[in-house]
């Protein structure tokens, strides 16, 4: 079974915004992320594989036998748009239709920046993402 590429690593957050994040703009975005999403989900950021910046984690496991850790919430500051990784199966199409300007996709929302959305509904949804999804994967 092939081995997952997005794991936890040691790399530091602050250095690698920092380091490849070069739009001022984007920076700023980025570090007013990890305040919510910190604030939120009570975890501290931590880097998943060369650049998703994720809070807390989960362990899953599908019918298939393919199984492997992924963060409860996180985001990538990429440089076309900020992805954002959050899990919504409740309430989706609802807080979706009043986040504002983004472009989903079934994994990520695509952000520009966060002055593009509301940010009373990311905190929602970054809360019920953290919810759901240990729900789903109980901690053993």
């Amino acid at each position: 079974m092939a081995k997952n590429k997005t794991t936890e690593t040691e790399t530091s957050v602050l250095d690698f915004i920092n380091t490849f994040v070069d739009e001022e703009a984007k920076r700023n975005d980025a570090f007013e992320l990890l305040k919510i999403m910190q604030n939120i989900t009570g975890f501290g950021p931590k880097m998943w594989g060369p650049s998703i910046i994720g809070f807390g984690s989960y362990h899953y496991k599908y019918a298939s036998g393919h199984e492997g850790d992924s963060p409860l919430v996180g985001f990538s500051p990429r440089k076309a748009a900020i992805s954002l990784y959050i899990y919504l199966s409740d309430n989706k199409e609802e807080l979706v239709s009043k986040f504002g300007k983004h472009k989903a996709a079934k994994g990520c929302i695509y952000i520009k920046k966060l002055t593009d959305i509301d940010l009373e509904i990311l905190k929602i949804m970054i809360s019920t993402s953290v919810k759901e999804l240990q729900k789903l994967y109980p901690s053993n």
